[in-house]
């Protein structure tokens, strides 16, 4: 980690890898937001949605330039494996470097948008950089209906000119976005006890890439609980089946990467289900080929 450069850039991003940090629950981070403005000498703004702004004043000589705004979010999306035993509001990001790239292990890295954050933070630590005057927007809740930029206060701005990092690619400057709509969908269904005779089995799908259900949606990765309701749907038109429970996803703005099903089929069908399964895994693995070439299906 310490070849990384900008070194500062780095340094803030590990820094607040040790900051939890989910939506909603990004209390401790705000803090830590406020306590650098305080360690550095710099004007901050604790609006009552969450949001924080943090102000610099202009390098010699360019007192008169307009102000300008960085702005990224708090907030990151909290995802983990099911054999991962992490809690996000508790328990830093166990990061690594591996071939060029930082990674979690087994968890979101935070990088949407914690390196923005890092990135602001270098500038205001900076002495070494002219710049005009700059404010720093630290927004909450971006991940779940960005709720902290829709709460900003008018006037509370004082800069024109807003610079967004929350994006993905280099070398690019982004002018529009696409929006979300979250469905909370209800229905009705009768439980009833499973027959005699049935053989009970727990089917899951694992290894997939998972990621951003915005910026990863045109990657062509497979959504497990999509693929595992397919199969199970195929399964019904073959055989009596009897679902006792779901699980699959955990956040309405990440690809679900695990899903695993409970059902009993008959008893004498218990071969053939088997059967289906790996004819059923092997239609992923042709359909999604190099995208997911983890995927698995386990009975």
């Amino acid at each position: 980690m310490n070849n990384l450069q900008p070194a500062s850039v780095w340094h803030y991003f590990q820094e607040l890898c040790k900051v939890p940090r989910p939506s909603f629950k990004t209390q401790k981070a705000q803090q830590w937001l406020l306590d650098f403005a305080k360690e550095h000498g710099l004007e901050s703004i604790h609006d009552k949605t969450g949001n924080i702004i943090i102000r610099k004043p202009a390098s010699a000589g360019r007192e008169n330039a307009k102000p300008v705004i960085l702005q990224g979010h708090i907030d990151m999306v909290c995802e983990k494996n099911n054999d991962v035993q992490h809690d996000f509001e508790k328990d830093p990001i166990d990061f690594y470097v591996e071939d060029d790239w930082m990674r979690a292990r087994g968890t979101t890295l935070g990088a949407d948008n914690g390196i923005a954050v890092a990135m602001a933070l270098a500038v205001l630590a900076a002495d070494d950089i002219k710049h005009g005057p700059i404010e720093c927007l630290f927004t909450v809740d971006e991940e779940v209906g960005l709720v902290g930029a829709s709460g900003i206060e008018p006037g509370l701005l004082q800069g024109k000119t807003l610079i967004n990092l929350d994006s993905e690619d280099d070398h690019w400057v982004c002018i529009g976005c696409a929006g979300g709509i979250n469905t909370l969908a209800q229905f009705a269904y009768e439980t009833m006890e499973t027959p005699a005779g049935m053989y009970y089995f727990k089917v899951g799908i694992t290894g997939l890439k998972g990621g951003h259900s915005g910026t990863d949606i045109n990657a062509g990765r497979g959504n497990a609980n999509q693929l595992l309701v397919r199969f199970l749907y195929e399964e019904a038109q073959q055989n009596e089946l009897y679902i006792s429970s779901f699980q699959g996803g955990n956040l309405s703005n990440a690809i679900p990467r695990e899903a695993a099903c409970i059902a009993a089929v008959p008893f004498a069908s218990k071969e053939q289900l088997r059967v289906r399964l790996n004819l059923f895994e092997a239609a992923l693995q042709a359909e999604f080929g190099k995208n997911e070439p983890d995927l698995k299906l386990t009975l």
